[in-house]
This record gives structure tokens, sequence and C-alpha cells, in this order.
């Protein structure tokens, strides 16, 4: 699949790298904050950060998907308050990316830094049918934590 990128920014692929697989196995591509200087997220600040580009989804089929980058949850709080991020196939404006620090120390994210990661996935377009009951299953209606029983 061929994804039109826009820059947004001057500063990709200057000053700021263009998002890029980090390696031949990567399903997201890297995405980097494109700052003019580095930015503290104090402990349950909330920060919408630019990357700098604008995409072209090519059709409805597909979506983009901003994912937290695994490194900066985990060692640093760092992660998206949406848990994903939505790009629609008709958004053309520049993406950011929502970060939160959830841990207890401010953060400094530096131009250029690596932030989440952007994964295009296929699309299934449900056609909804209203119905008086649903079938039967083992679960039924079992809510949370309904299978550890």
């Amino acid at each position: 699949m061929k994804l039109q990128i826009k820059y947004v920014s001057d500063k990709i692929g200057r000053e700021i790298p263009a998002p890029y697989y980090a390696t031949s196995g990567s399903a997201g591509m890297d995405l980097p904050a494109c700052l003019d200087r580095p930015l503290t997220i104090t402990p349950g600040e909330r920060v919408a950060v630019p990357t700098g580009i604008a995409i072209s989804i090519p059709s409805h089929d597909y979506v983009g998907l901003i994912f937290a980058r695994s490194s900066l949850g985990y060692k640093k709080g760092i992660t998206l308050p949406n848990a994903v991020g939505v790009i629609d196939s008709d958004y053309r404006g520049e993406i950011f990316v929502a970060l939160t620090n959830i841990s207890d120390s401010p953060y400094v994210i530096n131009p250029g830094e690596r932030i989440a990661q952007l994964v295009i996935m296929p699309v299934c377009i449900a056609q909804l049918e209203v119905v008086d009951s649903l079938s039967d299953t083992e679960r039924g209606e079992g809510a949370f934590g309904s299978t550890g029983k």
C-alpha cells in the first residue's frame, strides 16, 4: 500500500527525522516530535505534540492507528490518554499525538524524539442490523471478569 505523506513543517527530513520503520519487522513507523524546543510534561499533564506531517490514507478501507511506544510507557510513564489514536481516511490535517504523564516525575520530550508509532490497518465497515435478540453463547451476558471463574 502506498501512503502519501506531506511535510507540514520544513524541519521534517532536516532537523526532525521523517516517520520511519525502525526494523524490517516493525509493524508501526516511529513518529518523532516536531518541536522547536524541549517540552516538559509534568505528572498528570496531557499535551498534544505535533509531528510535522499529514498523511493521505488511500481509502476508507484503511485507518491509521497511533499507539504508545512501549519503552516510553513502561520506563517513563509517558503514554496516550486515549489508549489509541484514530486517524480516519478522510483526515488531511497535521497529526498530533496526545500524550500524558502517568509517572510521578516530569519528563522532557526533545525535538525529534520518537514519541509514538503509526500503524496502518484494514477496516471492516459493519452494516448494522437491529434485532430483538442475539444468538446464545457459552458466555452469554457475562461481563468483566466472567471468564476467570
